[in-house]
């Protein structure tokens, strides 16, 4: 019984400074160091990531007129900066904000701020789940909240300039990111469901498309889907996306790779038969193709 009780409390201790760890450093295949998880600024200003870190903090030039018309609203915010220490556009914005944040007095205490990762198996995730249910498929992603409920988000980077972004944001201006068209689209399928999206098709796609600026909006959230076994859901957003660039044969191609890994063969040969109809020398349907073919004789 004694020892029962010893191993117990052994667990909960350890399980209790796991989740409380800052700044966890990890290293990949190729050697290359990353943070993951929850982070602060030592964190950040610690080599090998201080480098890129006080560089691009150091040199941005913030204006300093919309950050004192921005400072007394911005207090009334939290923010949920997510990053990856291994993404250029975060290596450029997260020390930007955090030179506009310190510039505005900002309560620091407000910002939370976690790495994800970007293999296959973590796709876009943090080490203990802090993006689950907030539709993280870009980094970074600054999520500003007001009395506990988002009001708004900055999406891998500002539409204006940061400090003007956060501005519109936390003034109550309307502000519409980057990938609207994911928020749009994620929202109808928490709301509505894929069966009830299926049937209202005809209807939705000019309203999506009023949000879309290229294919590559739908395409990446389409994998975030992929890489979190959401299969239903990612099919969904990848046929949707040939419906609205049926002219992009990387659309077909990204479809093809979903039907492949929910073994589907057959849907996912048309899909890369198509992409060969449109791109003769794609190398990756050939090769899919190749393997698909194979696999079936």
């Amino acid at each position: 019984m004694k020892r029962t009780v010893f191993l117990l409390i052994t667990f909960f201790c350890t399980t209790i400074t796991f989740s409380q760890t800052l700044n966890t450093v990890v290293t990949d295949a190729k050697g290359n160091q990353k943070l993951l998880g929850q982070v602060n600024k030592r964190g950040l200003t610690q080599e090998p990531f201080k480098a890129w870190f006080d560089k691009n903090q150091g040199t941005y030039l913030e204006n300093d007129k919309v950050i004192k018309a921005l400072k007394p609203d911005l207090k009334d915010y939290t923010i949920k900066a997510f990053f990856g220490s291994w993404c250029g556009d975060s290596k450029r914005e997260l020390p930007r904000l955090y030179k506009i944040l310190e510039e505005a007095n900002y309560p620091m205490n407000q910002l939370e701020v976690i790495a994800v990762d970007r293999t296959k198996e973590m796709y876009k995730k943090a080490p203990n789940g802090e993006e689950k249910g907030l539709n993280i498929h870009k980094v970074p992603t600054f999520i500003f909240y007001k009395d506990g409920k988002e009001v708004n988000r900055i999406v891998e980077s500002p539409v204006e300039t940061l400090e003007r972004d956060i501005q519109k944001i936390v003034s109550s201006k309307r502000y519409l990111p980057n990938y609207a068209s994911v928020e749009f689209v994620n929202k109808l399928i928490v709301e509505k469901g894929l069966d009830s999206l299926k049937l209202m098709e005809k209807e939705l796609l000019p309203q999506i498309a009023r949000y879309v600026k290229g294919s590559r909006d739908l395409n990446g959230y389409g994998y975030v889907k992929l890489r979190d076994r959401a299969y239903d859901e990612a099919l969904y957003v990848f046929d949707l996306n040939t419906k609205l660039f049926p002219h992009v044969s990387n659309t077909y191609d990204s479809l093809g790779e979903a039907y492949f890994e929910t073994n589907n063969p057959k849907e996912a040969l048309k899909n890369y038969y198509k992409v060969l109809s449109m791109s003769p020398e794609n190398k990756t349907a050939k090769v899919m193709i190749a393997k698909i073919e194979k696999s079936a004789n």
